[in-house]
């Protein structure tokens, strides 16, 4: 009987209820970090729950593309059957058993980068259709990432250990392209989670692959996990706190910066923190600051004379000697989680 509904529900098309209004389309959008799991609202915009014969309130979810033919069914609700779909079986929940609800409301589990886009929420309850639609955006940034022993010389574990050592996770393949899709164009190559290495290219060149080639990612493909050396790229999460700059009079050694940060009551920013706020945020400054792995960068998301004049990046002046008092400081204050 459950088949035979979903078979009915999902062949019905919208000369079957002609004689329906549609309430104007409402939109929303919903920001999410790699893991996290996510609320997607929506319900009737009527309190007017007249049904239509015995069918009930019916909820249609839907992940919508560009090209309709590439549209992904999320869920199918209808009283107490629900049905989800492809990628989305067991990770997608109503927010409510009631099956008499106006919520329709939504919860995605461990949200990933692919989950990014929009969302339609369809209502139909025998006298007008409610059509809410949300942008679920799921935040993250790859940054390319070497110690201060210098490039290639990482090893896998190595490897996985810097990354979290700057509050990351070591990239995955999809997270490069992305960010390959988003202008990232990087000549040293680096470990991906898979245990495989390799760069992005956008500017094809002689020392990196090749003029000849076109744009991509070059794959040195699967290397020896323990003997093999490479940088790495990481992949960090969207910023649960503030990055800035703190104003000091005086130029600081890493020491000061360190201790300057935590008179502020925060910490000093890690290299995942100034990609994510310059990435995300669009931070901007053109300061020179120490960051907690001892290295000294600098935000650019407005290319200006005298600051990265050609390209938006996080310009990287390199690992100095931590007692100079050459640079300001970087901090980053975590947000406060509140106890229930």
């Amino acid at each position: 009987a459950v088949q035979v509904f979903f078979l009915l529900l999902a062949s019905l098309s919208q000369t079957d209820f002609c004689h329906i209004s549609v309430m104007p389309t409402t939109k929303a959008k919903i920001l999410a970090s790699p893991g996290a799991n996510v609320t997607l609202p929506c319900a009737l915009l009527s309190k007017d729950t007249v049904h239509f014969g015995s069918i009930g309130i019916r909820i249609k979810w839907t992940k919508v593309a560009d090209d309709e033919a590439l549209n992904e069914d999320v869920l199918l609700s209808m009283g107490f059957h629900k049905k989800t779909y492809g990628r989305f079986d067991n990770r997608v929940f109503m927010e409510t058993e009631d099956p008499d609800s106006e919520d329709a409301s939504i919860t995605i589990i461990d949200v990933a980068p692919e989950d990014s886009g929009k969302y339609r929420c369809e209502i139909m309850n025998g006298m007008e259709d409610t059509v809410q639609d949300v942008t679920l955006e799921v935040q993250g940034v790859v940054f390319p990432y070497s110690p201060n022993v210098g490039r290639y010389n990482l090893n896998f574990d190595a490897a996985v250990k810097a990354c979290t050592d700057q509050d990351a996770v070591v990239a995955s393949f999809d997270q490069l392209f992305e960010a390959w899709r988003g202008g990232l164009d990087w000549c040293n190559a680096g470990w991906l989670n898979d245990g495989t290495v390799q760069y992005p290219i956008t500017k094809p060149r002689e020392p990196c692959g090749g003029s000849n080639n076109r744009p991509g990612l070059r794959n040195y493909g699967q290397r020896d996990k323990q003997m093999s050396r490479y940088d790495v790229f990481c992949y960090a999460s969207a910023l649960e706190g503030d990055f800035y700059w703190l104003d000091q009079p005086n130029r600081l050694t890493f020491d000061e910066a360190v201790q300057a940060c935590l008179d502020d009551e925060a910490e000093i920013a890690k290299v995942s923190h100034i990609y994510a706020a310059w990435k995300l945020n669009s931070y901007d400054r053109c300061d020179a600051g120490w960051l907690a792995d001892g290295s000294v960068r600098y935000p650019i998301s407005r290319p200006r004379k005298n600051c990265s004049p050609t390209e938006a990046a996080v310009r990287f002046v390199g690992f100095p000697d931590k007692n100079q008092q050459s640079f300001g400081v970087y901090c980053f204050k975590a947000q406060k989680t509140v106890s229930r």
